[in-house]
């Protein structure tokens, strides 16, 4: 079986298990305050090219969502997000479950717009009963969205200062963000990230770490007191030099980039495939994940072979479906592929 459902079925790349097994002895201050976390913070700060921003290790997406956006949030606060968003579908309420309201905004594409947060701020504002009702105070997207879709630098720019017109915080989930960076559809880098939210988090668990996020903050709110919060939120590792460990041996070279344009390639390999024998995608997406159309009977038959992820019906006789690329994934994977496709074309 050959899985290609998501991109976090392979444990970690050679080199972060090398660098694990080489200091597993060494004895280190815990909690983050190691000389490894420290240095994977001064290559995140280079690579943001932006002073004044704090940078922690989470183990985990859904931990570090809800830990920042609890952070971030007075109690009577919500967060907006598109409703395919991850946090409104994919982490069994974990955001409602500290106290704070996901704000769904309708979206064909996964992507908001700085028009439809307005929207959503202003028709708050201007009802005479909005004491009874949640109130705006984030904005949540991820880049790669859920779709796979990516926000445009101009469409960040417009994100970021509707939310600051608003008083509005930004976060944007980056658990795919160098499958998104390395895009060849994308236009924007890491520093015109960090120079438009307030906070981002930079994804290790599904681009060759064991397990790791890396999150950045430079709203001086949100920045402040933010290791009590992770601690609150069971989230600061006793043993924290794994995480920086495992950074450092990924981004000190650009490893985590070279990886990531690895997955994207392969990705655009298969929409290729997909599109040049009339399968059409659900999604206009450039990035690791790729959702073809298929008809159910070549799914079935796809299936005795690959792992794939059923996204949704279409229609009576047609499935989208998710294949996903990862950092390790081996192009005889997606040959394999294209040839069982080929066979269906066959019969």
């Amino acid at each position: 079986m050959i899985r290609l459902e998501c991109d976090y079925a392979e444990g970690a790349h050679e080199r972060v298990l090398r660098r694990l097994f080489e200091t597993n002895l060494e004895q280190t201050p815990g909690y983050g305050e190691d000389l490894y976390c420290a240095r994977a913070r001064e290559y995140i700060q280079q690579l943001c090219q932006r002073e004044g921003i704090d940078v922690h290790f989470l183990v985990g997406g859904t931990q570090t969502n809800t830990t920042v956006i609890a952070a971030a949030l007075r109690p009577h606060q919500g967060v907006i997000a598109a409703t395919s968003g991850h946090i409104n579908v994919h982490e069994t309420g974990a955001i409602e479950a500290t106290g704070h309201k996901v704000l769904a905004v309708p979206s064909a594409d996964g992507k908001l717009t700085g028009r439809e947060v307005r929207r959503v701020y202003e028709s708050h504002w201007q009802d005479a009963t909005r004491e009874h009702m949640v109130q705006p105070g984030m904005v949540y997207l991820s880049q790669p969205t859920e779709n796979g879709t990516l926000y445009s630098l101009a469409e960040l720019t417009d994100l970021w200062e509707t939310c600051q017109d608003c008083g509005l915080f930004l976060f944007v989930d980056g658990a795919r963000l160098g499958y998104g960076l390395m895009s060849e559809a994308c236009d924007m880098t890491l520093p015109d990230l960090a120079r438009r939210c307030d906070g981002f988090s930079i994804g290790g668990t599904k681009q060759g770490l064991l397990f790791g996020e890396a999150l950045v903050l430079s709203h001086p709110a949100l920045r402040r007191d933010f290791r009590y919060h992770i601690k609150q939120h069971g989230g600061l590792l006793a043993k924290g030099r794994l995480l920086g460990v495992q950074f450092c041996a990924i981004l000190e070279d650009g490893l985590y980039f070279e990886l990531a344009r690895h997955a994207d390639r392969l990705a655009m390999e298969l929409r290729r495939a997909f599109e040049t024998r009339g399968y059409e995608m659900l999604f206009d997406s450039y990035t690791n994940q790729q959702y073809p159309i298929l008809p159910d009977g070549l799914l079935a038959q796809l299936e005795e072979e690959f792992a794939l992820t059923v996204w949704s019906k279409v229609d009576g006789g047609h499935t989208a479906v998710r294949v996903c690329t990862s950092w390790a994934t081996e192009p005889q994977a997606v040959q394999a592929l294209i040839r069982a496709l080929d066979r269906w074309e066959e019969t």
